[in-house]
Parts: C-alpha cells; structure tokens; sequence
C-alpha cells in the first residue's frame, strides 16, 4: 500500500504480538512524525537489548550477566521456587512483594495447538535444578487458562515422586469484583480456594 521503507517498517511493526496492522501502521506514521533524535535513541534502545541482554544460566529470566537479579541475591530462599511461564510473570509476582524465593521461567506453556510441547519449554532444565534436594517446594504459577492448567498437571506429575511440596496459586474473584459477573469456573475455583477467616 505504501512505498518501501513505510511498507516495510508496517511489515515489521505487524509482526511484533499484539500489534495489527492499523496499530502498525498508526506506529509507523507516529515514528515518521517524531523527532529524529527520538527515533534514534528508539533504535540504540532494541540494539542494546539485543546485544546485552541474555537469559539467566539458573532460572531462564532475562539478565545481563550470566545470573539474574533475583538469582545472585543471598537474602532470597533458594528452597522455595515459583514456576511461571515468562519473565514478565516474575515482574508480575515482584510487585506483590510476597514472595521471597526463587524462580523458573519455563518460557511458555504446553500448547499442542501451537505446537508447544514439554520439550520445547525449559522443563530439563527445572528437573535438573531440582534433582539436588535443596528445593523443598515448588509453586506453580502457570496462567489460569487451559495451556496454563495443562501445564501445571503435567509439571505436578512429573515431580510428584520427588516428594516436593507442590503447590497452585489460588484463583478465584478479583477484588473489588462482582458475584453476578464472574464466570462458572471463576466462581467454582473462588470456592475451592476458600480458607478460614482469621479475626
């Protein structure tokens, strides 16, 4: 539809997730319009992030050295890890600032749709970690939807002879929600979660 350059940088822009191609090309007209020097600390910004940052060699967080943050701190419990799917789910969790062990980012979730199996995600290598005994549990925070929960039973079960804690975050109502709004499951898991009132 456009000519060249503005064609491509609409190509490119749509292939990032999320983006369409309206939002594409409403960036790309947003970058033609900005100052040069914005477009250029724009470009510095994905080169440095390509050419710096790597994946944690322990946990498979995004680092800049070959350990993350959170793996390198001695104040964090090393027998206690959370498994999630993808570092912006340890950001995620980070900001609650309830929890203070480690983590393992799988990298995604069985998907067989997508052709995501167990091989495909950093499952070895969680096996591997927890072969030394050192981690007493294991919290599972895989997405509550059915990638998500397949994910969950198959990580369940395969380190069920290891004799680990493991355990699920809660789902349930969000706070500040309605009853007549939440869905069947939603409901049905807020109900299996219930816990005693403490007063």
């Amino acid at each position: 539809m456009y000519e060249g350059a503005v064609q491509g940088l609409i190509d490119e822009l749509g292939r990032l997730p999320g983006v369409g191609p309206k939002s594409a090309q409403r960036i790309a007209f947003h970058i033609l319009a900005a100052d040069p020097e914005d477009v250029r600390r724009l470009a510095a910004a994905l080169i440095e992030v390509k050419e710096k940052v790597r994946f944690c060699t322990v946990c498979g967080n995004v680092a800049e050295d070959e350990q993350c943050q959170i793996c390198r701190d001695p104040r964090r419990d090393p027998s206690i890890v959370c498994v999630v799917e993808e570092s912006k789910d340890v950001v995620a969790i980070e900001r609650t600032r309830e929890f203070r062990g480690r983590y393992h980012v799988l990298g995604g979730a069985i998907s067989p749709i997508e052709g995501i199996g167990p091989d495909e995600l950093r499952i070895k290598e969680l096996m591997t970690r927890l072969a030394d005994g050192s981690i007493t549990e294991l919290i599972i925070a895989t997405d509550p939807n059915l990638e998500g929960e397949a994910t969950a039973t198959y990580l369940a079960r395969l380190v069920k002879p290891m004799g680990l804690n493991v355990t699920r975050l809660a789902s349930g109502l969000p706070v500040g929600g309605d009853l007549e709004y939440a869905d069947e499951v939603t409901l049905g898991r807020a109900f299996e979660g219930r816990r005693l009132l403490d007063v």
